[in-house]
């Protein structure tokens, strides 16, 4: 059984872990995640090792948007075969710890390691003075074995690129989800509880589903997407995965306050309120604009669904 446990409140067991961030759990995450798998058979818990809020946010006062979210991240590691999520409160106190004192009484004393894993690029302990392979030496005295994972890269028009959770969001920015995907191994997900809207989609013939999200889930470009809609089971008895397009952004064909995301499912009718979806951002198809009608703002959408069916574009990159 998957469990989600607040430092505190952490029972005494022996586990292996993996510590570090984890925003997207991305293909050099699940690099770093898969050597704990390797000890589910054992008596030792699994567990990924992760801080909140993110230290990015502790040191700038800025709240941070996240790739995942820490409900989305839990059903991905859940579905990987985790045991656990071991959450750690990045405050003062955590942050002015010298490397020594967190291997000691973090990991060794409270969490009970006897196995983590990190990237090579993890640091660790006051001002980051800690690096992996400091954490080998570290862990030594208290028999905790150490995993090293190298960083992950992908080729780019002949270009090397790490892949990383920034160099993600530069590219959701961009509206480049194909690339996204290389990097994350699943499409960019969305994932929020249908709420009633201003059902303008209807009087117009292209009714949409109103999505209420996580505050701190970070969005791509504004825009119009393909998009495949995960219908939660069994509204849809044939296929639950259906395509879609999805408007994200401020509707600005009808003075719409605030950003929203709305999704029109292709060929489905039926009542999706206060469902929770599943939206897989596949292509970016075009920025929002404002129309000089309603008329002309169902042409396009009609044009958008159109293109959406008929789309059959595939992108394949290169790793190592």
């Amino acid at each position: 059984m998957f469990t989600i446990i607040s430092y505190p409140q952490i029972s005494p067991s022996q586990r292996a872990i993996a510590l570090g961030n984890f925003d997207g759990l991305h293909r050099g995450h699940q690099c770093v995640i898969e050597p704990i798998l390797r000890y589910s058979s054992e008596n030792w818990k699994t567990a990924v090792v992760t801080f909140i809020p993110h230290p990015q946010e502790f040191f700038t006062g800025e709240k941070k948007k996240l790739l995942t979210p820490l409900e989305e991240k839990a059903k991905i590691l859940e579905n990987m075969g985790v045991q656990e999520l071991i959450l750690l409160p990045f405050d003062r106190e955590l942050a002015t710890l010298t490397p020594q004192q967190f291997v000691a009484e973090v990991l060794h004393r409270k969490i009970g390691a006897v196995f983590v894993s990190v990237g090579e690029d993890f640091c660790f302990g006051y001002r980051r003075q800690g690096k992996a392979k400091d954490l080998e030496n570290l862990g030594k005295p208290h028999q905790i074995r150490v995993s090293i994972t190298p960083e992950k890269f992908i080729v780019l028009s002949g270009e090397k690129r790490r892949i990383s959770s920034s160099f993600i969001r530069e590219c959701l920015l961009e509206g480049k989800v194909e690339i996204a995907k290389e990097m994350l191994g699943r499409e960019y997900e969305i994932q929020g509880r249908v709420i009633e809207g201003r059902k303008l989609g209807r009087e117009i013939g292209f009714p949409t589903a109103n999505l209420e999200i996580p505050p701190d889930k970070f969005l791509p470009r504004h825009g119009v997407y393909q998009a495949i809609v995960d219908l939660p089971f069994p509204l849809s008895t044939q296929n639950n995965s259906l395509p879609a397009v999805v408007n994200i952004g401020r509707r600005p064909t009808v003075d719409g306050e605030g950003v929203t995301i709305e999704v029109h499912i292709l060929n489905w009718h039926g009542d999706l309120y206060g469902q929770n979806l599943n939206v897989r951002l596949v292509h970016f198809l075009r920025d929002e604009k404002k129309f000089t009608s309603l008329e002309e703002l169902k042409k396009q959408i009609a044009n958008d669904c159109k293109t959406v069916l008929e789309n059959s574009q595939c992108y394949s990159f290169n790793f190592y």
